[in-house]
């Protein structure tokens, strides 16, 4: 009997620890001597790792000046968190990001002594896929912000101040995303992938959970068991994004191409979400920028475009043609005035940077930020359910009129590389 009774015992503590993680509620308050009742202070060295599993992060701290970061160890999930963003001495113009340079809010302004609280979501992920498992993770990934145990959020901006913070763990939609270097979280300046501006254009009632990695095909994300771990986390309504294209058509062999294994990949990723509740969304891939003598875009992508096409009316999958739109919108641009949405720097722009950057395939935030309005207005165009949840600031967007290079301002995150991304 008093054996059962510490089985039982041990059972309901375990039970209750395991409720503790999925309903983890974190309140911190951003200043030591006005601490509110129930939320944890937080000072100038209160610093993350230093014997605690929250504070400030990337040797950083809260000056009212410059960007910092802050981290809480968490357990992966999606994350609803509230910010109370102002100051009591000065104006504020505050940017967030979170994890590896999501956008999450953009240029929240208050006036001084004035306070405004806005909600995020925001999905944390690692690389273990139950028990024996994991994702094949390449070198350059090792010690990336998506992939390890905390969640981290990036405050920017002109005077950027944090009074608040709390995180709740929320039961809420998922969008997954699978593809390349155009979509995925760039953790570094200047690169930036269009996923990563997703959550900016969202409400807290769903998470964008951003998978994509640079150099990847269709194949190989399958392969490294990035797909694999997408279908181990995807509950019923849940979406995934599919968009690659770039690598695929760079692939060698009897069965490369784009109706052998590329439509094969895009079918297996189909198949298997719909076995899960989910709903697929195949997005064609974007042109790289190549003007003909006549101001026209080249097309270098070959039958891949048109193969996702394709596959998308043979299954009865909703297309977002971005392909299309992306013609629409750098031919807009024009061959000169493009350049501002690609990597293309001088050299000395960069710390390290000794040599000019060209490259006619990877965004700046800025080409990446008009890249994610093609993407949502694609959602428009097909009424897609998932247009409930975009935020009450974003309007229809054109891409033969995208916003102008003069307009955009959004502050850089402090650390930028040279490498470039993988594929091309």
């Amino acid at each position: 009997m008093k054996k059962n009774l510490s089985i039982f015992l041990v059972f309901v503590v375990a039970c209750a620890w395991s409720m503790q993680i999925l309903a983890v509620d974190y309140r911190f308050y951003f200043n030591e001597q006005a601490a509110k009742k129930g939320f944890v202070a937080i000072g100038e060295k209160t610093i993350y790792g230093a014997n605690s599993t929250f504070g400030y992060d990337l040797n950083t701290v809260q000056n009212g000046k410059d960007a910092f970061f802050f981290s809480v160890d968490l357990p992966e999930g999606n994350y609803n968190v509230k910010l109370t963003l102002g100051s009591k001495d000065v104006e504020t113009l505050t940017t967030v990001k979170s994890e590896s340079r999501r956008l999450m809010l953009e240029n929240i302004k208050t006036r001084k002594g004035k306070f405004v609280t806005r909600e995020i979501s925001v999905n944390l992920r690692n690389t273990k896929i139950g028990r024996n498992d994991s994702v094949r993770i390449k070198t350059r990934e090792i010690g990336k912000l998506n992939w390890d145990n905390k969640l981290t959020l990036e405050i920017n901006g002109v005077n950027p101040s944090l009074v608040s913070l709390e995180i709740a763990s929320a039961q809420i939609p998922t969008i997954f995303l699978a593809g390349n270097s155009t979509v995925v979280d760039q953790d570094n300046e200047p690169w930036c992938g269009w996923g990563q501006m997703l959550p900016r254009f969202l409400n807290s009632k769903i998470a964008v959970a951003n998978y994509a990695e640079s150099g990847e095909a269709g194949n190989t994300f399958i392969r490294s068991r990035r797909f694999g771990k997408i279908l181990h986390e995807m509950k019923k309504g849940d979406y995934i994004f599919i968009e690659f294209g770039h690598n695929d058509m760079k692939q060698k062999g009897e069965n490369a191409g784009a109706f052998k294994s590329y439509k094969k990949s895009l079918e297996t990723m189909i198949e298997e979400t719909r076995k899960k509740g989910g709903t697929p969304i195949l997005v064609t891939p974007m042109h790289r920028r190549r003007f003909d003598d006549n101001g026209k875009i080249i097309n270098t992508l070959e039958d891949y475009p048109e193969a996702v096409r394709q596959t998308g009316k043979e299954h009865n999958v909703m297309v977002l043609d971005l392909n299309a739109m992306s013609k629409t919108m750098y031919e807009a641009w024009g061959s000169e005035e493009s350049i501002k949405a690609f990597v293309h720097y001088p050299a000395g722009t960069f710390p390290g940077q000794t040599q000019a950057l060209a490259d006619n395939t990877h965004f700046n935030s800025y080409g990446g930020y008009q890249i994610c309005k093609c993407v949502l207005r694609g959602l428009i165009d097909h009424k897609s359910p998932l247009t409930r949840y975009f935020v009450k600031d974003f309007k229809n967007f054109n891409p033969a009129k995208p916003d102008k290079f003069s307009t955009f301002n959004l502050p850089p995150t402090p650390f930028s590389s040279i490498e470039k991304p993988d594929g091309n």
